[in-house]
């Protein structure tokens, strides 16, 4: 990833609360190119998440298809995933999306917009939209 990117990152989560740290895991994308067996690479980067995803998750998948939340709602839902005890696991498919199991094991889908976005930039938007929904819930007036 670019510079910019952990930096953007960096600044969100350095403004996070401690009880609420900010964790990037990175998956590599599975193989792409000329000839490639895209459903291969999706299954690959599926493996390699549910690897990753510990039992009492609770797994939200960012996809196109998913529910778009207003700042107000997302408030909301964090408010719940932090009272609700488990580690929250925000996923981000790779070009090609999310695999299927990746997916069903979703308690939560969530689409961060209708248009197709450049993964650095997703992660820059989400670590911000998750600083912007606990100023909501704390009353800071980053969010007006």
């Amino acid at each position: 990833m670019p510079g910019w990117v952990e930096t953007g990152i960096e600044n969100y989560r350095k403004r996070l609360p401690r009880d609420m740290p900010l964790e990037v895991v990175e998956i590599p994308a599975g193989v792409r190119g000329k000839g490639a067996d895209i459903a291969r690479a999706v299954q690959s980067e599926g493996d390699r998440m549910l690897e990753k995803l510990r039992d009492r998750e609770h797994v939200v998948a960012l996809e196109v298809s998913g529910k778009a939340w207003s700042t107000e709602q997302l408030s909301s839902r964090l408010d719940e995933w932090r009272h609700g005890g488990d580690d929250v696991a925000l996923l981000i498919g790779g070009p090609d999306g999310l695999d299927s199991r990746v997916a069903a094991r979703a308690k939560q889908s969530w689409s961060l917009s209708p248009l197709t976005l450049p993964h650095p930039l997703v992660r820059v938007i989400l670590a911000e939209q998750l600083y912007r929904a606990f100023t909501l819930l704390s009353g800071h007036p980053y969010h007006r």
